[in-house]
């Protein structure tokens, strides 16, 4: 063991460096800072300055041009930005929701924005003035969005759309939950539920005036409606609509529009739809009498739907809440309707007249003074210039239907 230890010893010895023969430290001099002159001579060796001088350059004509480029070809820095966003996948103009069956919204962006592309949602777009409102709004360059159960709706009405990338059509009750991103709704379905994130339009009715003691109507008049009447399941509806449309706003913040509209005529109605003047038109084509209920004194007036089209639209772009009245002030007998129908189809055209139907109101007539002052909206196109072109596509859809049944 003493030798063992011995040789370790004499080994760890052996391996000590001895500090005297180790070479003393000494720091790095440290370099003068370099004179004016030799740091010229750096710049300029291997063309330094050049390169910092074409740097300047480029960055300061980037900065002068940069304005001028931004104002070049508005219209096709806008549509290539149009472009950009309707074509991504993950389209998402607002941020918008609305759901029938309520749930959670979402913040709005204000609409029309920089005239951008909206996305717009008709309920019951398959319909008379549905169909019409969605021409108008693809026609524009929006994009459209029709749901409909098609209960009255039919599809006849958008097929010409069906190939158009701007157009979709959801088959689907409102009544049931359904949750889109949307920058407009138009509510042209009967049922209403308004829990939505965008601008919401109610289109509601003269009906709510009921059989009026007040004449012309203005928004302010309350109305005279029997509640429980034969009517009042459509009349009580669209006053039921009102309020919750009315309620939302006001207590949820809802940008809402409420449209109450008037008797409306054109092409696309249903041919047997019991309104009055499709009656007219449909049974003098079919060589039948035409139906006068009562003794046909009482008035309504008649707008032609293209009139009513620009209507809605003029009122879900502007900021005041409704209601508005929206018809034509052109008042007429039910036998001076049926005169005119006559002059248009058929002048040996008869009349046969039946029992008034209840609750039938005795006069119509809207007063548009308001929806003139704050929408600057009239209509334009009289009954005896629009009832021709109803005339015309009652004609071809009465003959289909006849050869279709062999007649």
């Amino acid at each position: 063991m003493k030798q063992l230890h011995k040789q370790m010893s004499s080994k760890r010895d052996d391996d000590t460096i001895p500090m005297s023969q180790s070479s003393p430290y000494s720091p790095k001099a440290l370099k003068h800072p370099r004179s004016l002159p030799r740091s010229l001579h750096y710049l300029f060796r291997e063309q330094r300055l050049l390169f910092i001088l074409v740097g300047i350059l480029i960055g300061s004509t980037f900065f002068i041009l940069q304005p001028s480029l931004s104002r070049l070809a508005p219209a096709e820095s806008t549509s290539l930005i149009t472009r950009s966003v309707v074509d991504s996948n993950n389209y998402s103009p607002s941020k918008m929701s609305f759901n029938y069956g309520g749930g959670k919204t979402t913040g709005r962006v204000p609409v029309g924005i920089g005239g951008r592309r909206l996305r717009i949602v008709v309920t019951g777009g398959a319909g008379f003035v549905g169909s019409h409102l969605v021409d108008k709004l693809i026609g524009r360059g929006d994009e459209v969005i029709v749901i409909d159960n098609f209960f009255t709706g039919r599809k006849e009405n958008l097929v010409h759309l069906f190939s158009n990338p701007r157009f979709e059509l959801i088959r689907h009750d409102v009544v049931e939950p359904i949750l889109l991103e949307v920058d407009q709704i138009y509510h042209l379905a009967c049922p209403a539920s308004p829990r939505v994130g965008a601008r919401f339009l109610l289109t509601s009715t003269s009906e709510v005036y009921g059989d009026p003691l007040e004449h012309p109507q203005k928004e302010t008049y309350w109305g005279n409606v029997n509640p429980i009447g034969e009517r009042s399941c459509y009349d009580e509806g669209k006053r039921t609509a009102e309020t919750l449309a009315m309620d939302y706003h006001r207590g949820a913040g809802v940008e809402v529009r409420i449209a109450r509209i008037f008797n409306t005529y054109g092409p696309r109605m249903c041919l047997d739809d019991g309104r009055v003047v499709s009656n007219f038109v449909a049974q003098a084509i079919r060589k039948n009498p035409m139906t006068v209920y009562g003794d046909g004194k009482q008035t309504r007036s008649f707008q032609y739907v293209s009139d009513l089209v620009d209507g809605l639209v003029a009122l879900m772009e502007h900021d005041h809440v409704g209601p508005f009245n929206l018809g034509n002030p052109g008042e007429f007998t039910m036998l001076e309707l049926a005169e005119v129908v006559k002059e248009v189809i058929d002048p040996s055209a008869t009349i046969e007249f039946k029992p008034n139907t209840a609750d039938d109101p005795h006069k119509r007539k809207p007063d548009i003074s308001k929806a003139k002052e704050l929408l600057n909206w009239e209509p334009k196109i009289s009954l005896r210039d629009g009832l021709p072109r109803m005339v015309s596509d009652f004609r071809n859809r009465i003959l289909n239907e006849d050869e279709g049944k062999g007649l």
